[in-house]
């Protein structure tokens, strides 16, 4: 293997073994009036996180998107259990 495929398969492992799995992070508290607002804001626009978290002050969109992660596989686990 040359010098290059090397550094393009080190670069590839060390990307991987950054992500972080939704079961790493941190549950991100929302109030009720907020996840309402999640809801309803999800139903027309998708998930453009961006666009919901302007709607809800001190949020970014990452929280947003978290959050919605998380509460689906806990409805997820919900049903199933």
């Amino acid at each position: 293997m040359d010098k290059r495929r090397r550094r393009q398969a080190a670069r590839a492992k060390s990307h991987v073994s950054e992500e972080v799995s939704s079961i790493e992070w941190e549950a991100v508290n929302m109030t009720e009036q907020e996840e309402d607002l999640i809801c309803r804001m999800y139903r027309l626009v998708g998930d453009r996180w961006d666009l919901i978290a302007g709607r809800i002050p001190g949020r970014k969109p990452e929280e947003i998107e978290r959050f919605w992660i998380m509460r689906q596989r806990r409805g997820i686990a919900d049903a199933t259990g």
